[in-house]
């Protein structure tokens, strides 16, 4: 499960962009559904990602953040000894949705598919 109270406590603040960014960052890649938003790899590459907040609102039980998301991935190949196929990064992104509970803190996020 995804908590972002540090996010959620500074809403409507003036470093509300600052925290949200850097607590995504902090995350589980694996808690982000990267892998559905990759167009170049077929990996999730084990690397610190970017987050670019582009817009939040609040309803009366959440606030929905829409962030853009640069990561990386990579082809893997079959990691044989005498495998030539060297272990590029791909530059990914891709947009999520952080729809955070605001008595709790927990957040869904999902895929924003434009």
């Amino acid at each position: 499960m995804i908590r972002l109270p540090e996010t959620l406590c500074a809403w409507q603040t003036p470093a509300f962009k600052t925290v949200f960014e850097r607590e995504v960052k902090t995350l589980e890649l694996a808690l982000l559904p990267l892998v559905h938003g990759m167009s170049q790899g077929s990996h999730i590459a084990a690397a610190e990602i970017g987050v670019m907040l582009i817009g939040a609102t609040e309803s009366q039980s959440s606030l929905e953040v829409r962030a853009g998301i640069f990561f990386s991935s990579v082809i893997a190949g079959c990691s044989c000894a005498d495998d030539p196929t060297p272990v590029d990064e791909n530059a990914e992104y891709c947009e999520l949705l952080f729809d955070i509970d605001k008595s709790s803190a927990f957040a869904e996020v999902m895929l924003v598919e434009d």
